[in-house]
């Protein structure tokens, strides 16, 4: 884009309000001023008009005066000395609607130019009739015209038939003294804005100020990556309100870096030991086949077993870091009515395959339908199941149940401390007493988040007589009829 547009988004910030500010007073003062020029302009023409207007009531027309003066100029101007009426201001002079010229008299200033109004005031021969209008004289000179019906007095007095009266006033003054309130209202308004386009600038740079800081701090951030930057808010303004988001953002960026530090270190801890003991177990095999030294068959089986497991460990730890990495919006995919009974018993189902030895009880269990993500919801019932599973002793029993949207899973194991409560959601946390067991600490997120996707919420309590007690509550939602699909929008 080019032109006037493109120049003026071109200027910095600071420059366009003040060239704002300068037109948008410019444009007001200009206004006030040409009201201001027309109001004095209509005062005095009023004035004049009222001159005009006593003039006219003054005039002590004779009919004979005006007879004779009409006689003596019949088809053009002619210079009269005996009028016997007042002396005109101006200009005093006769029309009549079928002549060319005007009769003026001798102490008349000069001639006025006589229009089409005048000789309808002429022709009408009304004696209320009038006209007001500008014109000028013989000389081009500026003057103010009163046309009024011929209206005489005296012995015979009446309307002259066909026959109107001009009086003139001069407008030299007048326009003398317009000009001279032009040019100094011209003269005021430049200085207004001069001073307003100085006043715009001043204002410009102490509010935009800071503005300034807010760009200083966005540069420094990007320029040394330094999250720990925070702005001063000082009142309760639109600049405050950016400088709080501001700070807010940076606080949140520097709580995200943080926490992907955080999870890069965990992850990285986690992924050290499989890694290790299947470096070690495979380090082992291959020094067999070097050596050509054959290890006994019952350990060749447990170094197997134990590569199986770190593998499975290791798939596990990945599977559940991809699935925390993932943003909530590209995680959660589309959203189903599910029917939280069937994912219950499914896994139910495995949760008994990783626990052969417990007990694994439905209390009670009754239909409740949710919308969410099938497979994550699985997965984040599996993970309940499984932490109950891995703390519960040998031969323990697991109750579980399922009424009004409240899932409970409540083992009998040790329980948890009351001071490690509030972390069991916490990536990569893992109790002191956990620490020896497998798995990656991450089991108990994925649960709370896709819970939490799902509109719900969960938590961990000590359970009555010992062991915890799981809690998931996640809102209802209507039972598809039987053959419809049960996909939705996601929400």
């Amino acid at each position: 884009m080019t032109g006037p547009v493109a120049r003026f988004r071109a200027l910095p910030l600071r420059s366009r309000l003040a060239l704002l500010t300068a037109t948008a007073v410019a444009v007001a003062v200009a206004a006030v001023s040409v009201a201001c020029w027309f109001v004095v302009r209509g005062k005095l023409y009023d004035e004049v008009d009222a001159k005009l207007r006593s003039v006219s009531a003054g005039a002590g027309l004779q009919t004979l005066d005006v007879v004779d003066a009409l006689r003596s100029c019949p088809a053009g101007p002619a210079a009269r000395t005996g009028f016997g009426g007042p002396k005109p201001v101006y200009y005093f002079q006769l029309v009549r609607s079928s002549a060319a010229q005007p009769c003026v008299f001798a102490d008349s200033a000069g001639t006025v130019r006589v229009q089409g109004s005048d000789r309808e005031v002429a022709r009408r021969a009304d004696p209320d009739a009038e006209a007001y209008r500008d014109g000028v004289d013989s000389t081009g000179n500026a003057v103010r015209v009163l046309t009024v019906a011929a209206v005489t007095q005296g012995p015979g007095g009446g309307v002259v038939a066909d026959t109107a009266v001009m009086y003139g006033f001069p407008l030299r003054e007048t326009e003398r003294t317009l000009g001279d309130l032009a040019l100094l209202l011209l003269l005021v308004s430049g200085v207004g804005v001069v001073g307003a386009g100085a006043a715009g600038l001043w204002v410009a740079r102490t509010g935009l100020r800071p503005v300034d800081r807010l760009t200083g701090a966005v540069e420094h951030v990007a320029r040394t990556e330094d999250l720990t930057v925070r702005i001063p808010v000082e009142g309760e303004d639109e600049i405050a309100r950016l400088s709080r988001s501001f700070n807010a953002m940076t606080a949140a960026l520097a709580s995200s870096r943080d926490r992907q530090a955080q999870l890069i270190a965990d992850a990285g801890h986690e992924l050290r030991t499989p890694l290790t003991s299947l470096r070690t177990n495979v380090e082992l095999l291959a020094r067999s086949e070097e050596t050509g030294r054959a290890i006994p068959p019952a350990d060749r089986r447990a170094l197997m077993a134990s590569v199986t497991a770190q593998m499975t460990e290791l798939a596990s730890l990945i599977g559940d870091l991809q699935e925390l990495a993932r943003p909530d919006a590209a995680a959660s995919g589309r959203l189903e009515v599910v029917a939280l009974h069937d994912v219950l018993d499914t896994a139910l189902r495995r949760a008994r395959l990783r626990g052969p030895e417990l007990t694994i009880t439905p209390v009670d269990v009754r239909p409740w339908y949710v919308r969410a993500e099938p497979a994550a919801l699985e997965r984040a019932l599996v993970n309940v199941l499984d932490n109950a599973v891995k703390f519960s002793p040998p031969g323990g029993t697991v109750e579980v149940s399922l009424t009004g949207g409240e899932l409970v899973v409540r083992d009998h194991g040790p329980g948890i401390a009351p001071d490690e409560l509030p972390h069991v959601f916490e990536r990569f946390w893992r109790s002191p007493s956990a620490r020896s067991l497998p798995g990656s600490g991450l089991g108990l997120s994925i649960v709370a988040r896709t819970v939490r996707r799902a509109g719900g919420e969960v938590e961990l309590t000590a359970a009555e007589g010992g062991g915890t007690r799981a809690v998931v509550r996640l809102p209802g939602a209507p039972a598809p009829p039987p053959g419809a699909a049960s996909v939705v929008p996601d929400q």
